[in-house]
């Protein structure tokens, strides 16, 4: 299937501007972590996680009364996707479930009328929240530094450094993203945790395959086109490539989209990721990982431009 037989846009064009564009997005996200932050889960912060269904909506004010009595209100609680389910969340630390447990009996105590079913309930301990952590930083920070190594000895040093660099890009835009929308729709329930860091390494796997193929795509085309100019090579291969990545990155995207508006609050983060992600990877394969091979060839005048 092609849905393009023959283009010949020059997508390197707007590079510059392109440039700026993603500049600004990833020093938009950079000032909104550092002045909002962004919500950790559980499993990274330690603590009490806990989800109840509830037959009837109940006031956030109500409960956070209820788990006053037993010096718990402070705790973070929110709905959960629908008004019934309700999201609780602590970082007191107790042996086993004590805490969890505490928390239900202050809310059967506080609303014995009000029946619920405990959906979700997990405890990390402190050390390992931090650990986990560190863990997640050091899997995509090694997973960019192999990619390096793996492009740079199949095609050459700033070709791995184009890639990294559109990964990077690719994590950052997304990181980004999921701070400034943080809060600004609750029901996405944009946190950390360790399906997002999941998801971070998905999409570096996915990206990068990407760009390799349009790389593999350039060094033929370079034996081929000799009297063009690097530029022009880039622009030829991305146009031979763009029906394959409309499809693969369109398929991609439709499952994701399908599994964000209809997969539930578990994965919701996880999807949402994957789909800015996606985004993300299709425009910085071309505008970032391309854009700094030529520029970088141009710099240093190996290619004419």
């Amino acid at each position: 299937m092609r849905f393009f037989k023959k283009t010949n846009i020059d997508f390197l064009k707007p590079r510059r501007t392109m440039y700026l564009l993603s500049a600004f997005v990833i020093a938009a996200g950079v000032v909104s972590l550092f002045v909002k932050g962004i919500d950790y889960g559980i499993d990274f912060r330690g603590g009490t996680e806990i989800v109840l269904q509830f037959e009837q909506p109940l006031e956030i004010g109500e409960l956070r009364t209820a788990l006053g009595t037993t010096g718990m209100s402070q705790s973070e609680i929110k709905t959960f996707g629908s008004e019934n389910n309700i999201l609780i969340r602590t970082t007191e630390q107790g042996e086993g479930l004590i805490v969890g447990d505490r928390i239900k009996n202050a809310i059967q105590e506080g609303f014995p009328d009000s029946k619920f079913i405990v959906l979700k309930e997990d405890k990390i301990g402190p050390k390992i929240g931090e650990e986990l952590r560190r863990d997640a930083l050091y899997a995509v920070i090694a997973a960019l530094v192999v990619i390096l190594g793996y492009i740079a000895i199949r095609f050459k040093f700033i070709y791995g450094v184009g890639a990294v660099a559109a990964l990077f890009h690719d994590v950052l835009v997304t990181l980004s993203v999921m701070s400034l929308l943080d809060g600004v729709f609750p029901h996405l329930n944009l946190e950390i945790t360790q399906e997002v860091v999941a998801a971070f390494l998905t999409l570096v796997g996915v990206s990068v395959n990407d760009t390799v193929v349009i790389f593999d795509r350039i060094r033929e085309n370079l034996k081929i086109y000799r009297t063009m100019s690097l530029g022009e090579v880039i622009n030829r291969s991305v146009n031979d490539t763009l029906n394959r990545t409309i499809i693969t990155n369109g398929t991609i995207f439709v499952v994701l989209l399908i599994l964000l508006l209809g997969g539930g609050e578990v994965t919701r983060a996880f999807s949402f990721a994957l789909v800015v992600g996606t985004i993300a990877g299709t425009y910085s394969t071309i505008y970032i990982a391309s854009a700094i091979v030529l520029d970088w060839s141009l710099r240093k005048k190996k290619i004419p431009a």
